[in-house]
């Protein structure tokens, strides 16, 4: 489970090394990780991918970001935690689910200390890839 500290979490729990570097592809970002962050964004990297067949992983915000026509979901790594963005929205049911994860932003916090819960970030991946096609159904960015 989650901790309270994530509510209050923010730019500060980023990875050591990392810095100000800009990273143009996702490998060489997950060069500057430390070796835990790094593995537990390469388990998010192939559920998403297993997840939402015919997403591409690109670099966006420098972090590693995934797109259909557009980005729907971007993770990174950080010294104590790994983060999802952006928010589940219009899923009541997952919302609930994630609650103890989520941070002041809505944004996610999976705790380096803790199991990585994978079903649930396959559930996450499958939901923001179906929140861009409905934004961009729209018209609106996701």
């Amino acid at each position: 489970m989650a901790t309270a500290r994530q509510a209050t979490r923010g730019a500060r729990g980023r990875s050591s090394g990392r810095g100000r570097a800009k990273y143009p592809t996702v490998q060489a970002y997950l060069r500057d990780l430390a070796p835990e962050p790094r593995r537990r964004v390469n388990a998010i990297r192939r559920l998403v991918r297993q997840a939402v067949p015919g997403s591409v992983e690109t670099i966006s915000y420098n972090i590693p970001a995934f797109r259909l026509e557009r980005v729907f979901m971007y993770c990174a790594g950080f010294r104590d935690h790994v983060s999802i963005f952006p928010p589940v929205r219009n899923d009541a049911a997952l919302a609930a689910r994630l609650a103890p994860y989520r941070n002041a932003k809505g944004n996610l916090l999976f705790d380096l200390d803790e199991p990585l819960p994978l079903a649930l970030v396959t559930r996450i991946a499958r939901a923001l890839a179906r929140q861009a096609a409905a934004r961009a159904a729209r018209g609106r960015r996701p």
